[in-house]
């Protein structure tokens, strides 16, 4: 069965250390995406997640006008990131390991995330929906996202290790917006 991210109750975070101290956290703001979701056995499930990257906020906008340009995710050029799911492993209660390919600055690699599923409701407006929650980490270089100076001692302006969060409600496609 068909199903889309209520984007309205969804949210990408990434947090990434800046001068080797403490951890910057963004949100995107944009998300969509859809599930082929087999509610008896999720491991026969699929998704896309598609992300405008220009809707970056890391509430300061001299950064997120940076963040946006070529020497990051050139958001002119490349306006989506893209996750697209290629396999689903059954961990234990309500954890998943999903396999899938990311794609920044149209370079792809293949990301593990790993992800929480809630149960299935039927909401107050007679919509079915569940939630999920997944976390990963990716290295920013090995999506082109290379900018950087080095400083004292060799700590970098801005970490390599970028940690993802990313949270949703899912509503069986066709549903009423709540």
């Amino acid at each position: 069965m068909s199903w889309n991210l209520d984007n309205s109750h969804a949210t990408v975070e990434f947090s990434v250390r800046h001068l080797g101290l403490a951890s910057v956290k963004g949100t995107f703001h944009t998300v969509t995406g859809e599930v082929d979701l087999d509610e008896e056995d999720l491991t026969r499930s699929s998704g896309r997640v598609e992300i405008d990257v220009a809707s970056i906020d890391t509430r300061d906008e001299r950064r997120d006008t940076h963040l946006r340009s070529a020497d990051f995710f050139d958001a002119e050029q490349y306006p989506t990131a893209t996750f697209e799911s290629r396999g689903v492993r059954h961990l234990h209660d309500n954890r998943y390991e999903v396999d899938g390919d990311l794609t920044i600055r149209g370079t792809t690699r293949p990301v593990t995330l790993s992800a929480e599923v809630s149960e299935f409701i039927t909401d107050p407006w007679g919509n079915r929906r569940f939630g999920v929650e997944v976390d990963g980490e990716i290295n920013r270089s090995d999506f082109g996202l290379s900018w950087n100076q080095v400083l004292e001692a060799g700590r970098l302006v801005v970490g390599e290790k970028v940690r993802i969060h990313a949270a949703s409600e899912v509503v069986l496609a066709g549903a009423v917006a709540a």
